[in-house]
């Protein structure tokens, strides 16, 4: 009869071998390749001693190419859930160091299991992929387990946060999962997204590219417009995506975490009086606007390396969680262009499924012309932003600081298509378009060049300012700039109980 003492103690060493997952050979390897391992990644983003790991003596049930012989313990991620800064989160990390992180039937029911769990307890899921794709050796079941994940992504979708980290190879149907879900962290030297790698490129296109250029983190940081943030390396992910956590709430029914404002809300910074140039065509940087007003100054910016002539990002004022949308004067102008307008929109969407408000701050001349954006489709990417917008329900809340012209100004969260509180700079223009490019569609060139100035000045004092929008009721109050911190926040606390919503649909049809 086997005795208590032995079966503790076979217990003890089957948990030791789970979590010593491919063996310290190849953890050292996972280590000098610059990782950390499924288990490190998982502590570095939990409180301590809150991770509880589910199907811990899990293993694949393949019989094919000898697979049978090859069982791990876990096979190849490591799944659960624990704690960050106290609220409860759903994760999964592939271990590399089992089978190259592939994708087992069994594995994938591991993850299945969790991403069932996290939408019954409504909390967000974080998913820390590290893997060589489907394996080969389990050919459909494979596949099918990745098809599983992918339709709980979208069921997830906009009911739970759902946030992904690339610390590895993420190839073929892997990048479907991460490319559904809210947030997509990569690292710069070891991650790499693509559906086709460099050889299959090679052999089909013939088109010679490294891993790093096609997918790697700076790649769709700046080119595709994939990736929300690059960093470092894994630990600086963790604490990264810990950050995100704290601005977001742990479900659609649920508002963004609250914290106590020890930033004076009645602070007024005198340098604001003066930021917006008074010549129009002059540049200034609209983070320095939003830097000054927000609670400590601290802007979580998301997509700051693409389409750099809009911002979005999570700040706080008053203690409250806001999604800012912004245009950048320094860049294109802050013309709205296909990259920004979809880089918005998506993010205008997230902050509306998740209940935080949105403080949108406007200095647009249009959108940019050009036959690259014509043919790109800028008309239903443009209407991506207006249609975000619209559709939303949260509180919203307009700055217009400068430029607002045209379609654009109708685009960036006008009271037309249901901002709750528009408020103006003295400086703002709101017009149909610039001050000379009306002239000229007015007068056809009609006047010599004394006539045209004093149509341009005269132009400028009835349309280039904010007081015909305000005398319509489009502007609900023109404001000082010293002044843009406590009116946010006075803003953003008469809309706190805002209740609307849009007519009963399954949903509507974005311009995709």
């Amino acid at each position: 009869m086997i005795s208590l003492e032995e079966k503790y103690r076979y217990f003890e060493e089957k948990n030791k071998e789970a979590e010593l997952g491919g063996g310290e050979e190849r953890i050292e390897r996972q280590h000098k390749a610059g990782r950390k391992t499924a288990r490190e990644r998982v502590d570095d983003l939990l409180d301590p001693g809150t991770f509880v790991e589910t199907d811990k003596f899990v293993t694949h049930r393949n019989t094919d190419f000898g697979m049978e012989k090859k069982k791990i313990m876990g096979d190849g991620v490591v799944a659960g859930y624990g704690k960050i800064d106290g609220r409860l989160v759903y994760v999964f990390a592939q271990d590399f160091t089992v089978f190259g992180g592939t994708l087992s039937r069994a594995n994938a029911d591991k993850i299945v299991k969790v991403m069932d769990l996290a939408k019954k307890m409504g909390a967000p899921i974080i998913g820390l992929n590290d893997s060589g794709g489907a394996r080969i050796q389990e050919g459909v079941e494979s596949l099918g387990g990745y098809a599983d994940i992918f339709y709980r992504n979208v069921k997830n979708s906009g009911v739970i946060p759902q946030i992904s980290a690339v610390l590895g190879p993420c190839a073929g149907g892997a990048v479907y999962s991460p490319a559904i879900t809210d947030f997509i962290f990569m690292t710069k030297e070891n991650s790499y997204m693509f559906v086709t790698g460099p050889d299959v490129i090679k052999s089909v296109t013939h088109e010679e590219v490294t891993k790093e250029e096609l997918g790697g983190a700076m790649t769709h940081n700046t080119k595709s417009g994939v990736a929300h943030f690059t960093a470092d390396d894994d630990e600086q992910t963790m604490m990264m995506i810990r950050e995100l956590i704290g601005f977001i709430p742990s479900n659609n029914m649920e508002d963004p975490p609250r914290v106590t404002c020890t930033d004076d809300v009645e602070r007024e910074d005198e340098k604001l009086q003066t930021l917006v140039p008074v010549d129009p065509n002059k540049p200034y940087d609209m983070m320095e606007i939003i830097n000054t007003v927000i609670d400590d100054h601290n802007f979580y910016e998301v997509m700051p390396h693409y389409a750099k002539n809009i911002i979005i990002g999570f700040a706080r004022l008053g203690g409250r969680a806001v999604g800012i949308v912004a245009n950048q004067p320094q860049t294109l102008a802050g013309v709205l262009d296909i990259n920004s307008s979809v880089k918005g929109a998506r993010f205008v969407r997230f902050c509306d499924a998740f209940n935080i408000p949105l403080v949108t701050f406007e200095d647009v001349p249009g959108f940019l012309p050009g036959t690259t954006q014509e043919f790109g489709g800028i008309i239903k990417h443009g209407a991506k932003l207006l249609y975000a917008f619209a559709e939303a329900t949260v509180p919203k809340i307009t700055l217009i600081t400068r430029k607002a012209y045209g379609g654009a100004y109708d685009v960036m969260s006008s009271k037309h298509i249901g901002a709750d509180v528009n408020y103006a700079y003295p400086t703002a223009e709101i017009a149909v378009m610039g001050p000379e490019g009306a002239v000229n569609i007015l007068h056809r060139n009609k006047l010599n060049e004394e006539e045209k100035k004093k149509a341009v000045e005269d132009y400028k004092r009835t349309f280039a300012s904010p007081y015909r929008a305000a005398s319509l009721g489009f502007i609900d109050e023109i404001i000082y700039p010293k002044q843009t911190r406590f009116k946010l926040i006075q803003a953003l606390e008469m809309t706190q109980n805002k209740n609307e919503s849009n007519p009963p649909k399954k949903h509507g049809n974005i311009p995709l």
